[in-house]
């Protein structure tokens, strides 16, 4: 049973409330089980390389907050696929932290074209 305590300002939940007011956590991971197999979003397989190098894990959290247009936040949350925003931010993270293949490929290839390679213009 959850206690609540008014005040005349403010409704207080205890912390049991406060967690099952959230969706139930099996719900999602069943919902996932019951998908088709095929080819992945994404935004998921983004999120899985992310935390293949362990960017997201541990107990703690960093707070990242900022103002963007709605219209520019609803048009990329359709764009990837997601619907909270959260999962949003943790998606455009996890793109900035990729390494970038071009670089690499350019890095590995510096200079071996020969003094004499002509350019076609």
């Amino acid at each position: 049973m959850t206690s609540l305590k008014s005040s005349p300002k403010r409704t207080v939940r205890s912390s049991a409330t406060k967690k099952s007011a959230g969706r139930s956590r099996g719900a999602g991971a069943m919902a996932r089980a019951a998908r088709p197999p095929g080819p992945q979003p994404v935004h998921t397989l983004l999120l899985e390389e992310a935390r293949a190098l362990g960017l997201l894990e541990g107990t703690h959290s960093e707070h990242v907050s900022f103002r963007a247009p709605p219209a520019l936040v609803e048009a990329a949350k359709r764009e990837v696929g997601v619907k909270s925003t959260t999962e949003l931010g943790l998606v455009a993270l996890s793109m900035l932290a990729r390494p970038d293949p071009v670089v690499g490929y350019m890095k590995r290839n510096r200079g071996k074209l020969g003094a004499d390679h002509q350019l076609e213009h």
